[in-house]
């Protein structure tokens, strides 16, 4: 007997599925959990076979006969439906375009990059390689096509942006490879073809009699307070320059001299926490009344709902009278170091402080404990060592608690 919509309602979930026949091969299965699903069993060459038409009430009674109609059709004449609708999905599937693929790569990276480095990786994709490539079938683009379009961004004299470039749509074509959109990674074929790279360091100041410069001109600084107080904060700190323009009211905890960065909005995805030295408290202190309001402690001069801009601290700096070629924002992560180093703290201190990524698993679990007592000793004595910096050469006694080889 022909199903109908009542009989369909009445129905209840049990156990185990309920089969509800149709007839001329077309039921609905009623599942334990009370999703309801069209099928339709067919034979075509000696063998049995199934095919999904729909969940109920989407697809109505109606629809699934209608479905069930071209389906009995199409096994008359030879064709099998099941086969037929996958080809039509992997055609689908293989007709997608790099754009598209890209997207659905950066989606899935939202969450496990840095919140920068997506930033960049998106850039790079949308606009250096979207506009050429992004409408193009991803399994079509061969290498001269992608050289192409790197050549464009070695030809405005961005070589490591050409590389990195190439490294980003190398990741999106082997996802592409491992979701079944394409057979082969273009970019594997480019090695060699991009104009190699000379890396050159970051610029820093390390001769501690222009430090003490440095200090007295940022101190000097006539910018904005905000501004005044991330250059302030920079050297004392030395995170990287993107956590700390991403510095948010609620990671920091001035009664406890503490700043926690998430692991998210980290480089190496792991939390990070930056003892606060007095000078450093004292300074977030006389910033807070002024953003304090906001989510950010240094937000955006146009709107107090994003942080700064990248280049703020580069652009102060070179206000100053430094260039990118004598000290950048990053710079100040390579002062401290060298300067700690040879104050004579331990090694492992300084680079747990950096957040550096440990080469070895034992220095890995060792590194764990964070040190953090030690830390918060440092900090403190190497703020103090910058004010003696400032104070044209005043210098205040080296670390020698050990020697550069202790454990702590």
């Amino acid at each position: 007997m022909p199903l109908s919509d009542a009989k369909i309602r009445r129905t209840k979930a049990g156990a185990t599925p309920v089969r509800l026949s149709d007839g001329d091969g077309l039921y609905l299965l009623v599942q334990p959990s009370g999703s309801a699903l069209w099928r339709f069993d067919y034979i075509l060459q000696g063998r049995r076979n199934t095919l999904s038409l729909g969940a109920y009430p989407e697809v109505s009674l109606t629809l699934a006969r209608q479905r069930r109609a071209e389906a009995r059709a199409k096994v008359a004449a030879g064709i099998d439906p099941s086969r037929e609708r996958q080809a039509a999905r992997e055609a689908a599937t293989q007709a997608m375009t790099f754009g598209e693929v890209a997207d659905e790569w950066l989606e899935r990276q939202r969450h496990v990059l840095a919140p920068i480095t997506f930033e960049k990786a998106s850039w790079m994709l949308k606009t250096l390689v979207s506009p050429w490539l992004g409408k193009r079938p991803v399994a079509e683009i061969e290498p001269p096509e992608l050289l192409q379009v790197l050549r464009q961004i070695e030809a405005r004299g961005k070589h490591e942006t050409a590389h990195r470039t190439k490294q980003r749509c190398g990741q999106v074509f082997r996802y592409a490879i491992a979701t079944g959109r394409t057979q082969r990674d273009p970019s594997s074929d480019l090695r060699g073809a991009l104009t190699p790279v000379r890396h050159q360091h970051r610029a820093a100041i390390t001769d501690p009699a222009r430090v003490g410069e440095l200090l007295r001109a940022i101190d000097a600084f006539e910018g904005t307070f905000v501004v005044g107080c991330a250059l302030k904060l920079a050297p004392l700190l030395f995170v990287r320059p993107g956590e700390l323009r991403r510095a948010e009211w609620s990671e920091i905890d001035l009664g406890q001299a503490e700043w926690r960065i998430p692991a998210e909005k980290t480089k190496m995805r792991e939390a990070h926490l930056v003892p606060l030295s007095t000078q450093a408290v004292a300074i977030l202190a006389l910033l807070k009344p002024l953003t304090g309001t906001s989510r950010y402690v240094f937000p955006s001069i146009r709107t107090r709902h994003q942080v700064m801009s990248e280049n703020t601290i580069n652009v102060a700096l070179k206000r100053l009278g430094y260039d990118a070629s004598q000290m950048c924002g990053h710079g100040f992560r390579a002062l401290a170091s060298t300067l700690l180093n040879e104050m004579g703290w331990a090694p492992d201190i300084i680079e747990r402080q950096l957040a550096h990524a440990p080469r070895n698993k034992v220095r890995a679990a060792y590194n764990r404990a964070q040190h953090l007592a030690e830390r918060r000793k440092m900090m403190q004595a190497w703020a103090d060592f910058l004010d003696g910096l400032r104070r044209k050469g005043e210098v205040v006694p080296q670390h020698r608690s050990g020697g550069r080889d202790a454990d702590h």
